[in-house]
């Protein structure tokens, strides 16, 4: 790259941070770091109705979660500060006059009332109402009307906008990095509003102006942003500016493959698509990806994948290999399929990379809860966080959240009070209580309660009494899970003691009557 490589990621403040935003965000980050470059996140809250309290510092929070922080932004390194649009508000209006100036834009005193009955006339005729070439010069702009027209109405304070001035019978040549050459009949176009009545310019001006402003070298956005790449390359020619490179990704798309995917395909499907959990201002809770157990790295890994290919076999990336891997000539045009199942195979393999200590500090809380609502007695409980490391050794490749931790191993923290039905069965037969008797002797003659020594003098047992292995094995898992699962019956025994291992055979013997 000849220039310094600056991009930036601009939301609104208007909500929670979606998934699709999430992707946006990582693609420039990853794009920024890979040629050295600049991470810039500018927050675009020109339209005052929609803005939401707490919006801005949600988005914050979530890059940071997914270790994508900004580099200039809000409040961090504030070179070409400020970086909220509303703190700059007062320099689009220099800007929309300079284009008035150069006949690349004019006002436009059209009401809404006015508009309105315009759409509606040419709906009845079965027509599209746009406001451009064809008919500008029949409406109530500075176009169609006097000079000294247009300065009584500018002196009487009339509302106005300033639209751009579309240019006519032009063909223009655009590029983009993913979808390569596109040519617009101008003709087909529109005159935006760039600057509205209430004193705030539109999304177009402020962010061309803002672009140019903080020096931004490459913009890769939304799909969405597809449609306004005609008026964005007018603008800056108007203004005398070089462009940016340009790049518009693919939509994410519902897991059916089929149209946009929305928050409600996560609340029907029960996944997440928000990166952290979102209280709106009216209290409704949305779920989040942090909240429901997902690792950021996993979140991240997966979000690469939406819509990029590195073109090899690899699918787990950190990411400073994701950085060193990845081209914007390898993302494609096509919509990418949200995999739900996918993520959660992203999560699994990153559960196991996570040491057991720190998974056991995350699981603590979980055991201590559950351990005393299973307990007679009134008082809390504070379980050894080692024995817990020690569990989660036992049972994560099984896992894909800490949340499942409990069902894979509570009969380590509590004794099993039932039996599954099928599981005891099958296990017991006629002579499982004298064997189960038996076995529980050996147990208890066994001073050194290691898992090797267990192994041996229960196995050896059951050799020299020439007894099938699932005669004894099947009835001692029962008694020590309740069902015919989990890890190593010798594992389970080591971790919880010959007194309790004894206990629960007691419990099994009982039970058989």
């Amino acid at each position: 790259m000849s220039k310094q490589v600056r991009v930036r990621f601009a939301p609104s403040p208007t909500g929670p941070l979606h998934i699709g935003g999430v992707r946006t965000a990582l693609f420039n980050y990853l794009f920024a770091k890979k040629y050295n470059g600049t991470f810039v996140l500018r927050i675009e809250d020109t339209d005052q109705n929609r803005y939401v309290e707490g919006a801005e510092q949600y988005i914050i929070d979530s890059l940071n979660w997914c270790n994508i922080p900004f580099d200039e932004g809000p409040n961090k390194n504030e070179k070409f500060g400020p970086y909220r649009q509303s703190e700059r508000k007062d320099l689009y209006k220099q800007y929309a006059d300079q284009l008035i100036k150069s006949g690349h834009a004019y006002y436009a005193f059209d009401t809404a009332e006015a508009l309105d009955a315009h759409r509606k006339d040419h709906e009845a005729k079965g027509k599209t109402f746009i406001y451009n070439w064809h008919n500008r010069e029949k409406l109530s702009n500075s176009l169609s009307l006097s000079a000294e027209d247009v300065q009584a109405k500018l002196d009487a304070g009339e509302d106005y906008v300033i639209r751009f001035k579309s240019p006519q019978d032009q063909t223009l040549h655009l590029k983009d990095i993913i979808r390569g050459d596109i040519k617009i009949d101008t003709n087909i176009l529109d005159d935006k509003v760039l600057f509205k009545a209430d004193g705030m310019p539109t999304y177009h001006l402020a962010n061309i102006v803002d672009d140019h402003l903080m020096e931004i070298t490459h913009v890769i956005r939304g799909e969405e942003w597809l449609p306004s790449l005609a008026l964005h390359y007018q603008l800056y020619d108007a203004f005398g500016w070089e462009a940016p490179e340009f790049a518009h990704l693919p939509l994410i798309l519902k897991p059916t493959g089929k149209g946009k995917l929305s928050k409600r395909d996560g609340d029907k499907l029960g996944f997440p698509v928000f990166p952290l959990e979102y209280i709106s201002p009216e209290g409704d809770v949305s779920k989040g990806y942090k909240e429901d157990g997902y690792f950021a790295e996993a979140v991240v890994n997966f979000l690469a994948f939406l819509g990029w290919n590195p073109g090899t076999e690899q699918e787990i990336f950190s990411l400073e290999e994701l950085i060193e891997a990845f081209d914007l000539s390898k993302v494609n045009k096509a919509g990418a399929r949200f995999d739900p199942d996918k993520i959660k195979w992203f999560n699994h393999h990153y559960m196991q990379e996570q040491s057991n200590d720190n998974l056991a500090e995350a699981f603590k809380p979980i055991v201590d809860r559950n351990v005393t609502l299973n307990s007679d007695d009134l008082g809390d409980y504070d379980i050894d966080v080692n024995y817990i490391s020690m569990v989660v050794g036992l049972i994560k490749e099984r896992a894909t959240f800490v949340n499942d931790f409990w069902d894979l191993s509570n009969f380590f923290f509590v004794a099993p009070t039932e039996y599954d039905e099928k599981a005891f069965k099958k296990a017991i037969k006629d002579d499982t209580k004298s064997i189960m008797t038996d076995v529980k002797s050996i147990i208890n003659n066994i001073e050194n309660f290691e898992v090797e020594t267990l192994q041996n003098d229960v196995k050896g047992w059951i050799t020299s009494n020439d007894i099938g292995f699932g005669k004894v094995m099947m009835p001692l898992r029962l008694a020590l899970v309740g069902a015919l699962q989990g890890p190593d019956v010798f594992d389970i025994m080591y971790m919880i003691g010959k007194n309790e291992t004894v206990k629960r055979i007691d419990n099994l013997i009982e039970k058989i009557g």
